[in-house]
């Protein structure tokens, strides 16, 4: 049972089949490297005082964790 209600969902869906695959692709291109500044800014709010070398520490650590997981 789908808990969360989704009323755009078919459109969404509809949407994606009428891009192409280079269109589809370049999408995923954009929302992945959209995910990445959404999670350094984040990091950036968390840690708002390192330095670059420490605060590049945290963000290398924290990537290797999330590929560890999905893999």
């Amino acid at each position: 049972m789908d808990i969360k209600k989704r009323p755009n969902y078919k459109i969404y869906l509809q949407v994606l089949r009428q891009m192409s695959p280079e269109k589809r692709l370049l999408k995923a291109f954009e929302l992945s490297e959209f995910t990445r500044q959404l999670f350094i800014h984040g990091l950036h709010k968390r840690f708002p005082n390192l330095n670059d070398k420490e605060f590049k520490k945290i963000l290398l650590g924290r990537l290797d964790k999330c590929h560890n997981r999905n893999y």
